[in-house]
């Protein structure tokens, strides 16, 4: 099958970004030089590109896993577009649809099953997305006005930001030109690799704890390069969630991000998936891990009755947690602390430990 033709713009822009990146700025800081705070301002720059896509473009716009006040949504339009991923509009709608259709290779925009050269870069090469302008899958997104303003004035927004703000800083600095390299250049193309590692790596390496319906994975490298995306696996089941790293030690910055605007007035409605929910699902996947590991008929039964009563601690456990977190004035809080729920709260702590101890056992077929 012949494929489309390349997409002049798309291709040079990649491109000639990417040369640039790995001959002129080595060449300029050979002969040249970077100072220390040329490299800090790129880096400072980049966070702002970065989140801008993590928390804005992604986990507010794309999954409404929050809401926002409307000169957040401002700061992450504004510094999208410095990105250069496209307008909030296309983003968005390309990835409603991943998910929607994820590993699909007719439907999914960037499907990982088509490798990973086509789910990294390859799909924006060429003009394989028959439905890249089809926004009947986010006439919500339509309703919002700086949404909006943006993708009307995406290019001049683009042009303004890539150039105006390195130009501007290297003005300041008295370098103009290291400026655009590193502030211009070298942290584009960082910041486009680092969006499409998601798009690619995160479907291909890394472990699959919560679901094994997809391709998704979670890695914790990644992560650590994605502001808090690498945990792919638990995005794709609980995409509502604003928390890609639901574990508190999971580097997650976009995470503390959201909640930390939430407690400044600028962010509100963070949803959140059930502990309940989030549980069962690790559990499940250990459970058919375990099932077809197993060949024992009687490590198999203890297996299936372990499940079973994992399964229900866990229901009573979440249901016991999410009344005690609901008790949080002072007086709530005391009446809690003299509650039955309360005591069985706390027998309840010590008994699901023993039972995971069994759970445990009984993956491995130890149980006795």
């Amino acid at each position: 099958m012949q494929k489309p033709p390349l997409i002049p713009v798309t291709t040079l822009l990649f491109s000639l970004t990417f040369l640039a990146a790995i001959t002129l700025v080595p060449w300029y800081g050979f002969t040249h030089g970077f100072e220390w705070y040329e490299w800090a301002t790129m880096a400072v720059i980049f966070m702002f590109n970065g989140t801008a896509i993590t928390a804005g473009y992604h986990r507010l716009w794309s999954h409404r896993t929050y809401k926002a006040h409307w000169s957040l949504r401002l700061w992450f339009a504004l510094w999208g577009a410095m990105a250069t991923q496209n307008s909030v509009l296309h983003w968005a709608s390309g990835h409603r649809r991943h998910h929607a259709f994820v590993d699909d290779d007719h439907k999914d925009p960037y499907s990982a099953s088509r490798g990973f050269w086509f789910s990294h870069i390859g799909w924006m090469l060429r003009p394989y997305d028959d439905k890249r302008d089809d926004f009947s899958g986010i006439r919500d997104l339509q309703k919002d006005s700086i949404v909006m303003w943006q993708h009307r004035n995406y290019i001049p927004l683009v042009l303004a930001t890539n150039f105006g703000i390195p130009a501007l800083i290297g003005f300041i600095y008295g370098d103009v030109v290291a400026s655009l390299l590193l502030s211009g250049v070298l942290r584009l193309v960082l910041s486009h690799h680092c969006t499409f590692f998601i798009n690619s790596l995160a479907h291909i390496w890394g472990r699959r704890p919560y679901t094994d319906r997809n391709s998704a994975r979670d890695n914790d490298v990644l992560a650590f390069f994605t502001w808090g995306e690498g945990y792919h696996n638990f995005h794709h089941i609980f995409q509502t969630d604003y928390r890609n790293g639901v574990r508190w030690w999971q580097y997650d910055p976009t995470k503390w991000m959201i909640f930390t605007a939430s407690k400044m007035g600028l962010a509100w409605d963070l949803r959140k998936v059930s502990d309940f929910r989030i549980a069962k699902a690790r559990v499940d996947m250990e459970y058919k891990r375990a099932g077809q590991k197993l060949t024992c008929e009687k490590a198999l039964a203890q297996l299936e009755e372990q499940y079973v009563a994992m399964v229900a601690a866990l229901k009573e456990w979440s249901a016991l947690r999410q009344q005690k977190l609901e008790a949080k004035a002072e007086e709530l809080k005391k009446q809690w602390e003299a509650s039955e729920a309360h005591t069985r709260y706390v027998e309840l702590k010590k008994a699901l430990k023993e039972q995971q101890d069994r759970w445990y056992l009984a993956l491995n077929g130890h149980l006795v």
